[in-house]
């Protein structure tokens, strides 16, 4: 595909606003989409969002094709759709979404979390949508980057790499070679397997804000989360739980990066130890820490990637006694059973499914012949 490739971005928050004026600067015609309108309606106004960037990264005034909130306007023509919205939100725009979808449209959940691609098609299978359409997701989003006001943005950093999978993996080449024009970094992630478990949000962002838990609560956050929040011991905690990461991968026959090859991968950034290596990856300087535990690192990344994580250790025998610290932590301070609400692999419609037919559906796309996967038929 060319710069003619039409993109829709769905989610104008801090990722959605970044990557659609990124892309609109690069030349491409671009619709963004938000559910609420009064989120859009001064870009609308402008139709056009202000891009601020790191030394020699892109900036400038980027104009849209199209600012909407009607899923079906967003969706037309589209040829390549990049889902930026918390992974809690993926079941929510597949439903909205799949009366409208056409026969070879892209679309990619940045990130996807664990599972995003299974629980989207099966969401779509669930609702009969039978357009043919390929589901891809990103092991984690491009940018660092934060929203700057109603219509502005800032890049922090672009990752030099990030994985990418499609479902099934016999898709990936074909999209890597569709968003090659705009994301040469986007690289093949082998299958959403490899992708969901080598999703570094899912150990980082939950133990991070639970064990400075005390700090953001008295200073509102103000401190560095990755700079002031990885001391030593906090970093041993988050190896412990990276340990348990890999090993469920092991479990699924995949060979899962450590978080610090992924760091090494992703930034160029090393160190002696864990805690060394995130605090020698600048694009991390500068970033606070949330000011709330009602955050998305929390009600986002419990539920959607670490629920799962922790799901297929249990059901493939791994010990995650450390996942599940979290989990029950979070689960306490927010009052809710993340459990019950999150990712679970009846959710994923892979419950049933041994090792070798779940690495048969994510690699070829062949499912097993059992009623949870037979094609919803009208009534005669």
């Amino acid at each position: 595909m060319s710069k003619e490739t039409r993109y829709t971005v769905i989610g104008a928050g801090h990722g959605g606003k970044a990557m659609a004026a990124h892309l609109a600067l690069m030349g491409f015609p671009v619709t963004l989409y938000n559910r609420t309108p009064d989120h859009v309606a001064a870009i609308k106004t402008r139709n056009a969002i202000r891009l601020h960037s790191y030394e020699g990264g892109p900036h400038g005034l980027a104009e849209l094709a199209l600012v909407t909130s009607d899923i079906s306007e967003a969706i037309q023509e589209a040829q390549i759709i990049m889902v930026v919205v918390p992974s809690s939100a993926h079941s929510d725009i597949a439903r909205r979404a799949s009366p409208h979808f056409e026969d070879g449209q892209i679309l990619v959940l940045n990130p996807g979390r664990t599972g995003g691609a299974l629980e989207f098609a099966k969401v779509l299978r669930d609702q009969g949508c039978e357009a043919d359409v390929t589901i891809v997701e990103a092991e984690t989003f491009i940018y660092a980057s934060r929203s700057e006001g109603p219509t502005e943005s800032r890049i922090f950093r672009i990752k030099d790499a990030v994985p990418l999978a499609a479902l099934p993996a016999t898709r990936t080449e074909t999209v890597l070679e569709a968003l090659q024009p705009a994301y040469p970094q986007f690289i093949d992630g082998v299958n959403v397997l490899h992708t969901g478990l080598n999703n570094m949000g899912a150990v980082f962002h939950p133990t991070l804000t639970l064990l400075n838990a005390g700090r953001i609560e008295s200073t509102l956050g103000d401190f560095q989360f990755y700079i002031d929040g990885v001391t030593p011991a906090v970093g041993r905690v988050l190896e412990v739980l990276d340990r348990e990461r890999v090993t469920v991968a092991s479990a699924l026959g995949i060979r899962a990066r450590s978080a610090q090859e992924w760091l090494k991968m992703a930034y160029d950034t090393t160190g002696a130890d864990l805690t060394e290596a995130i605090h020698n990856q600048p694009g991390y300087h500068g970033i606070m820490a949330p000011s709330t535990l009602r955050h998305r690192y929390l009600f986002e990344d419990v539920p959607m990637s670490m629920v799962p994580m922790a799901a297929l250790g249990r059901r493939y025998g791994v010990s995650v006694r450390g996942m599940d610290s979290i989990i029950r932590l979070a689960c306490f301070i927010h009052r809710t059973d993340y459990w019950r609400r999150g990712r679970t692999l009846d959710r994923l419609g892979i419950e049933q499914l041994s090792v070798g037919e779940l690495t048969r559906y994510v690699n070829e796309g062949i499912a097993p012949r059992r009623s949870m996967w037979a094609p919803k038929r009208s009534a005669s």
